[in-house]
């Protein structure tokens, strides 16, 4: 039997086997039409010409609560109600797929914390919030100032800036993490790095069928196709393999300078593993754990849902990229924020110095509103519950609702692109990029949500961002 036929059967059986064995509670939900058995909603969601070209037209016809077709007919329910996103994110009743699981142990390790749950995760996180506190961001800034003025002296001629603020990003990151430079981490893991980002920055009908597919595969039939030799999968193992790699070597460093009596507290790395050698009754990460963190952090990682080679690092220079953009825009801003910061008592980098500029703040806040890294998250019901939402709905039988059942398996997308652009929270020209919005009572006593500024950008739950 010809190889092809053969494959194709068994992908055929296994997703007929995935289809049947689900079960829907949310068909009674309103939602748009499908257009393809095969792709649902799931090509106008993800490969829209402009981002929310289908999804914030969906979001003002059905509101914040709404079904999309997946691929193979399967329902997806999208969720942006501001009760319902905070159930979802911090229940221990919604995971990551079993997808991208198997995707994040091929790409950033076994050991790694966004992997990790209960109380192992717990311990991971606690461990690692000394490194990631106010304060020691705060001791970063020699780091990042420097980065600031190379950019700053690299002309003044036109350019794309997304690639020289994404070197500066990784810099920033390799110094503050590991204190390591760009150089210090190699060409070849960077060269790596650089190849998943490319690879990730588009993203075709195929991609969305694979992701689909793997849904219905075997946890073991999934981690083998992870193996197969593609480029991207090739970039993901050796980028994962380098950042160990780098990992060890710096902690060896580390403690090598310890033995000489040396301070190490200058980095993320270094500050954690003082504690290792301190005499603290807290008890500390080991080296290895430190170890197994490496690659996510380089990464900024987080569980994103957009596709198996989506990293976080490049979408956090788009998101400063469309900040810079809308300040383009804007002269009258520009001059704002400019006589704002020469205005400031102290120098850039001191204390309290930034929590002293309102007009910068506010425009931080709300290029993460609009812009935010992560469009959406999925995530995927353990078991049957029930999602409360803050504001009722009304269902295709015409049934007013204010909570809604979802069954085990159930894939659940929080749209956080949509939440940041609900009307009844942040006002009725949410789809407009204002950042004195942030002065505006309605903003600043709203429910809290996320770490930062009621905003999801960090998510919230057990996985918030750290730091």
């Amino acid at each position: 039997m010809n190889h092809g036929i053969a494959w194709g059967a068994v992908v055929a059986l296994l997703v007929g086997y995935y289809v049947v064995r689900q079960r829907s509670s949310i068909s009674h939900i309103r939602g748009p039409p499908s257009p393809s058995w095969i792709f649902g909603n799931m090509l106008q969601f993800r490969l829209p010409s402009s981002y929310g070209d289908y999804e914030f037209k969906w979001f003002k016809i059905y509101g914040p609560v709404y079904r999309l077709k997946g691929c193979f007919g399967q329902n997806r329910l999208m969720v942006s109600d501001l009760l319902a996103c905070q159930y979802i994110l911090k229940s221990p009743l919604f995971t990551i797929s079993p997808t991208l699981d198997s995707t994040l142990r091929m790409a950033v390790g076994d050991g790694t914390m966004i992997r990790m749950k209960g109380k192992a995760h717990q311990r991971l996180r606690n461990g690692f919030n000394p490194g990631f506190t106010a304060a020691t961001a705060r001791s970063f800034q020699p780091i990042f100032d420097n980065i600031t003025q190379e950019l700053e002296q690299s002309g003044t001629a036109p350019i794309d800036v997304v690639p020289p603020l994404g070197i500066a990003t990784f810099t920033a990151i390799a110094g503050a993490a590991l204190g390591y430079s760009l150089d210090d981490l190699g060409e070849e893991y960077v060269v790596a790095t650089n190849q998943i980002q490319v690879d990730s920055s588009t993203q075709t009908a195929g991609d969305v069928l694979a992701d689909a597919l793997g849904a219905c595969l075997p946890t073991w039939l999934l981690r083998a196709a992870l193996h197969l030799p593609t480029k991207t999968f090739k970039a993901a193992r050796k980028a994962s393999h380098l950042a160990q790699s780098l990992g060890a070597q710096a902690v060896k460093e580390k403690h090598d300078l310890v033995q000489q009596g040396l301070n190490i507290d200058g980095d993320i790395f270094g500050i954690l593993l003082d504690q290792v050698h301190s005499n603290t009754e807290r008890v500390p990460l080991t080296g290895e754990e430190i170890v197994n963190q490496t690659q996510t952090i380089m990464t900024a990682g987080q569980e994103h849902p957009l596709t198996i080679h989506h990293f976080l690092l490049s979408f956090f220079t788009k998101t400063i990229a469309f900040g810079l953009w809308e300040l383009a825009k804007d002269p009258e801003l520009q001059e704002s924020l400019r006589a704002e910061i020469h205005s400031s008592p102290g120098e850039a980098g001191q204390n309290g110095v930034y929590d002293q500029m309102p007009l910068l703040n506010a425009f931080i806040k709300e290029t993460l509103r609009l812009y935010p890294a992560e469009a959406f998250t999925e995530r995927m019901v353990v078991e049957d519950t029930i999602i409360p939402l803050s504001e009722s709905i009304t269902t295709s039988p015409g049934e007013q609702i204010s909570e809604i059942s979802v069954s085990k398996g159930q894939v659940v997308i929080v749209g956080i692109a949509s939440y940041h652009r609900l009307e009844s929270h942040w006002g009725a020209d949410a789809d407009k990029f204002r950042p004195s919005r942030w002065f505006e009572d309605t903003i600043l006593n709203a429910d809290a949500v996320g770490p930062y500024a009621n905003l999801l950008a960090f998510l919230t739950g057990p996985h918030t961002c750290l730091g």
